[in-house]
């Protein structure tokens, strides 16, 4: 019944946004977490979950895909941020490893410098990271296993690696991917259902290339259900504990 990451500042909910955020109350969620994405949409971000305080909660991270446009200064400025406003803040991400949109080694050597400083500041703020990996999933096992503190792995794919995950105690979230992916739903099948978050990434992935809205865990839920023939309420209501616990927000579920 929570929505652990989507994108509410992005500019497919400006002309709606908060008609969209009343919508997903009345469908029955407790809670929206949103995740910015870009230093440009922090101030936006942070508004949003202000504006719409005790349903929607903020992270806010460095995405590793803009690792090429990220200064020492910008470093900076996102730290003082986050240690601003951190009473409003339930996490930090995305941050983490892209492979896929990042391939030059340089670079890629760059991301896991970044990575590895972000989870350092989680430890130093106290708050959960929200792990982004694409096409680079042993490095980021590598670098987690030396963290230590509470982590959503945001939109995990990758069932080659789920017996590594399993071995930790790491949670992971599961998107819309579950309609079409035969990978993704033999990762609910075999992950513990205490250690699955929902999420909709939105406003991508939506059906038919149209924009998702939060509201679509309700698919997620019920297609985890069916893989692990659970009745939906089970998954509907372990998806809104776990979040939650992970994020140590201020709601009973």
């Amino acid at each position: 019944m929570i929505d652990s990451h989507c994108h509410l500042e992005w500019k497919d909910f400006d002309p709606d946004r908060d008609r969209v955020i009343e919508d997903c109350k009345k469908g029955g969620l407790k809670a929206i977490i949103t995740s910015c994405a870009r230093m440009a949409d922090m101030e936006k971000s942070l508004g949003i979950a202000q504006k719409h305080r005790g349903f929607v909660f903020l992270t806010t991270g460095l995405h590793p895909e803009f690792v090429k446009d990220i200064s020492e200064k910008d470093v900076e400025v996102f730290m003082d941020f986050v240690k601003e406003n951190g009473d409003d803040i339930v996490g930090i991400g995305e941050i983490g490893l892209d492979y896929h949109w990042v391939r030059e080694s340089r670079w890629q050597e760059k991301q896991k410098d970044m990575f590895r400083r972000m989870l350092e500041f989680c430890r130093e703020v106290k708050k959960p990271a929200v792990v982004h990996s694409r096409d680079a999933s042993q490095d980021t096992i590598k670098i987690l296993e030396d963290f230590g503190g509470r982590i959503q792995w945001h939109m995990f794919t990758d069932r080659k690696v789920l017996p590594q995950v399993l071995e930790k105690d790491w949670m992971v979230s599961i998107n819309t991917l579950i309609l079409r992916s035969k990978d993704v739903r033999k990762i609910a099948r075999d992950m513990p259902l205490e250690r699955i978050l929902l999420e909709t990434d939105s406003p991508w992935l939506g059906p038919e290339g149209k924009r998702n809205t939060s509201l679509s865990i309700r698919d997620v839920a019920g297609k985890i259900g069916e893989m692990k023939k659970v009745p939906f309420e089970e998954v509907w209501q372990q998806g809104g504990r776990g979040a939650v616990e992970l994020f140590g927000l201020p709601l009973k579920i």
